[in-house]
């Protein structure tokens, strides 16, 4: 019994590392493609609307 509880918890540990992996690399994927699109473009950066107070700013680096 105890092997098969140190089996599923083997199980749901890479389970959970192998989807950690892949969210961080399409987040990393996603990161790259918008910094090729504003090398492309020229822009300096991403402008996003602040909801309470309807003003742009640019988007930093660690929000997404």
């Amino acid at each position: 019994m105890a092997q098969l509880l140190f089996l599923a918890v083997l199980i749901g540990g890479g389970w959970y590392l192998y989807r950690r992996f892949i969210s961080d690399a399409q987040k990393l994927a996603h990161r790259r493609r918008q910094a090729e699109r504003e090398q492309q473009t020229g822009a300096m950066g991403t402008l996003e609307k602040d909801p309470a107070t309807g003003e742009y700013r640019v988007r930093k680096s660690d929000e997404e």
